[in-house]
């Protein structure tokens, strides 16, 4: 276990001995006998909080006693100088809490969920993204995370290039089996929808199933604080072949390739070759970051710089999610 060095002024309850850096975790603040709230101690330690998240991209805060959606979302709105926005545009299903706090991906518990960073899928999403656990899980659970520069700097060159060339298509189908456009668009209202769509260049289509919308979006950005090339996008995890065999199986048979619930191309239209895909995949695995969670503690994200997932688990489990620092 190395530690981190603290180079600048201490502050009341930050220093040297309480970072800790341990190969294959993110940057831990453990707090120890902390007597504070934790609205005293971000008042206290903003600035040097949000100096540790812009220089690593990733800390996990453990032994502030947060224990409610609302507590949370005063500390992240603080901490983020932001206020946090709503999920509007969705691709999962969640439970809304107060003050724009949600629970994490509502999966059944014995599917593992692809890392993604926060909406990449579409032309708005969050800078920042903060996870706090309420309810660990018994075994597993875990939330993987990994450096999106990483990935980019070690995707063949082959691959990399067809995917910025030609860019991601998104084709969406809101059906009963997956989400309603209602409950993606968060409206009844097919004019809210038509203006959504209209703003953010996706092409729409009113079928007698319902909706089906096309987004064209690209695979990598240039990362704003370091001027560095991410990998940012959800290919994978929209591709068909995301899916277990036999639900996919299923689907194909039943709705058909153009009525999937979703699905990703390349930008022109053409088919993403499955192994570009698995490629991806591995290398997410091969590069995550993991711990086991604990009660309050709490995990902020640069959303551009770090991938999230969730591993499958036993026992109860409830980890709520608040995103920040809108790109428009």
């Amino acid at each position: 276990m190395q530690r981190e060095k603290f180079t600048e002024q201490q502050l009341s309850q930050i220093n040297a001995s309480n970072l800790i850096k341990v190969e294959g975790q993110p940057l831990l603040l453990h707090l120890e006998h902390v007597n504070t709230s934790a609205s005293d101690f971000i008042k206290n330690n903003k600035a040097e909080i949000q100096r540790l998240i812009n220089e690593n991209g990733a800390l996990l805060i453990r032994g502030l006693n947060v224990r409610s959606s609302r507590e949370f979302s005063n500390f992240l709105a603080e901490i983020f100088n932001s206020p946090l926005l709503k999920y509007t545009y969705r691709s999962t299903p969640r439970t809304e809490f107060r003050g724009n706090i949600y629970t994490a991906t509502e999966y059944p518990k014995n599917q593992s969920i692809a890392q993604h960073n926060e909406n990449s899928y579409s032309r708005s999403w969050p800078h920042r993204i903060g996870f706090l656990c309420l309810v660990p899980p018994e075994k597993g659970g875990e939330t993987p995370i990994s450096c999106s520069q990483k990935i980019y700097e070690l995707i063949p060159d082959y691959v990399k290039q067809e995917f910025e060339e030609k860019g991601v298509m998104y084709v969406r189908n809101y059906l009963d089996v997956d989400l309603s456009w209602r409950e993606v668009f968060q409206t009844d209202d097919k004019s809210e929808v038509v203006a959504y769509c209209d703003s953010h260049d996706m092409t729409y289509e009113w079928l007698p199933t319902g909706l089906r919308t096309k987004q064209i979006n690209p695979a990598s950005i240039v990362h704003q604080g370091t001027n560095k090339k991410v990998w940012f996008n959800q290919a994978h995890l929209f591709h068909v072949s995301n899916l277990d065999t036999e639900l996919a199986e299923t689907l194909l048979s039943t709705v058909g390739v153009e009525n999937l619930p979703r699905n990703t191309y390349f930008g022109d239209g053409s088919k993403i070759p499955v192994e570009y895909l698995r490629i991806i995949r591995e290398l997410y695995e091969d590069t995550k970051i993991k711990f086991q969670w604990e009660l309050s503690d709490i995990m902020l994200l640069d959303n551009v710089r770090f991938t999230h997932g969730r591993e499958p688990f036993e026992g109860e489990r409830q980890v709520i999610v608040g995103m920040a620092c809108p790109n428009e």
